[in-house]
């Protein structure tokens, strides 16, 4: 008896951290500005087995037609954030440890509010982690023409960790994802 009670109170004594919720269900995508002031950008559905789909939201989204290309971005006073679906396959498929097929599919690229076209130089990658069971993704900075040629056959996360710098939170407008 005594054991069983060593073995209920272990079990009290284990982080949150350690006992990850599964993914499972719809759960809602928002980006969030410096005062937390949040957009509803899509859904996202997850099934028991780590695979998922997302449905992006038509209405905080506007239709551009910039650099010879249609992009649905969200207007801001000073920056406009345009989607970039990740144009090549993936597995769309995640697990406790692996959120890379998800961040691939909330690329962006931001642009001035008064500029005519886009610089590919201004990409936006959101680097997900679980917290507190949501995830959370902090803005990084990349180059999105890396992305502009398809990858080698069978390579299907041509981004590398050095392709990725973290950004000043700052100095953007909508430096958090959040999916709960």
């Amino acid at each position: 008896m005594s054991r069983l009670v060593l073995i209920c109170a272990a079990a009290l004594l284990i982080p949150p951290v350690l006992v990850a919720q599964p993914l499972t269900g719809s759960r809602a995508v928002y980006l969030e500005d410096a005062q937390g002031h949040r957009q509803h950008i899509a859904d996202v559905s997850f099934d028991a087995e780590g695979r998922y789909s997302v449905t992006m939201q038509a209405a905080p989204f506007t239709d551009h037609f910039l650099s010879m290309r249609p992009f649905k971005c969200l207007e801001g006073p000073d920056k406009h954030w345009c989607h970039v679906p990740y144009p090549y396959p993936i597995a769309r498929q995640v697990g406790p440890e692996d959120l890379t097929d998800l961040e691939y599919d909330f690329l962006f690229l931001w642009k001035g509010a008064s500029d005519y076209g886009i610089d590919m130089w201004n990409g936006v990658y959101y680097r997900l982690t679980e917290e507190e069971g949501r995830l959370v993704g902090r803005l990084h900075e990349m180059d999105m023409g890396l992305l502009a040629v398809p990858p080698a056959e069978g390579v299907m996360r041509p981004l590398r960790d050095v392709d990725l710098e973290q950004s000043d939170p700052g100095s953007h407008w909508l430096p958090v994802l959040v999916i709960e």
